[in-house]
């Protein structure tokens, strides 16, 4: 039997939803110590997957796309984690579940070779980056020629984005407020990136000036300054901009919230309604989780927790 614990993460924001230079997509991201998925896993002479979740057709389909003929498996999810909040738990489920398939069968197959065959990492390369090696990733999109569209990775099937740049996230405290509503998926998400795209050009050049001479730098020197810097003005530009537009008012406050109560850059992650802020130490985060709890108590509902970040991708084990 084998266990496969893997990251939930944070996008941070699409890069180029312009497509002028010929590429579209790339985007920056952080693996998530938790919330996580944790399966089980065995050979059998059936094809089940065994959990009271959501998560348990998309498992299904993913071992079934890569399981040799006449192999099964036994899959039991012990922990997963909310859909369609920003935490790419498709992504994590789906790469879970075939990676169980291919260390049970020898398959030797790489994370990209599994994320490929699942449909995975169509639009983000960063839940695929996440499974394979985790910290804080910039990927390099798409060739726009490839896609065709300006879509979401549930509409796509281009290959995982390739990784331009990874860095262990530094060891600081972040604060997840998870709202009790639910983030655009599926054909409401297709017809968003139809309606705002092309993102202006300028606001693409901005986005990309900002993660290559602030962000990228500010993680390699732990400056979390510069890093909170980033996070607070990436919400007011480019493609993220216009998700944030789209949240109930309570998602909004609990970013502002979080920005004039203690993180040094608070932000939402894909789209949403999670909602991360960062600091430097567990006492402001404590402070800042209780703060957040109350907003969210008197509002719309939902919870707080502290996490880090995960610099070592999704754990497999033989038990």
């Amino acid at each position: 039997m084998i266990t496969i614990k893997s990251p939930s993460r944070l996008h941070l924001t699409l890069i180029d939803m312009n497509a002028r230079l010929g590429r579209v997509d790339g985007g920056a991201g952080i693996s998530l110590a938790s919330p996580h998925v944790l399966i089980s896993a065995e050979k059998s002479d059936t094809i089940e997957v065994v959990g009271d979740s959501f998560l348990a057709e998309r498992m299904l389909n993913a071992v079934k796309q890569i399981l040799p003929e006449g192999g099964g498996i036994s899959l039991k999810i012990e922990e997963d984690m909310l859909a369609h909040v920003g935490f790419g738990s498709g992504t994590q489920a789906a790469l879970s579940a075939a990676a169980a398939v291919n260390e049970l069968y020898g398959l030797g197959m790489s994370v990209r070779e599994l994320a490929i065959a699942v449909g995975r990492g169509g639009t983000s390369g960063i839940g695929v980056a996440s499974f394979e090696m985790g910290g804080f990733i910039v990927d390099g999109g798409h060739r726009f020629s490839d896609k065709g569209s300006f879509s979401p990775s549930s509409a796509s099937r281009a290959d995982p984005a390739p990784v331009l740049f990874r860095e262990d996230f530094p060891d600081w405290d972040i604060v997840l407020a998870l709202p009790d509503t639910l983030g655009a998926h599926d054909a409401k998400e297709v017809n968003i990136f139809q309606q705002e795209c092309p993102i202006p050009l300028n606001e693409v050049q901005e986005l990309s000036h900002i993660i290559l001479m602030k962000m990228m730098p500010a993680i390699i020197e732990k400056d979390i300054e510069s890093f909170g810097y980033c996070i607070n003005h990436i919400q007011n530009i480019g493609f993220k901009k216009r998700e944030v537009q789209l949240q109930h008012q309570a998602v909004r406050d609990v970013m502002t919230l979080m920005q004039d109560n203690g993180a040094y850059g608070a932000g939402m992650s894909s789209f949403g309604p999670a909602v991360y802020g960062i600091v430097d130490n567990s006492e402001d985060a404590a402070y800042l989780q209780e703060d957040v709890q109350e907003l969210l108590d008197k509002t719309i509902g939902g919870r707080v927790i502290v996490t880090k970040a995960n610099n070592t991708g999704a754990e497999i084990r033989r038990v």
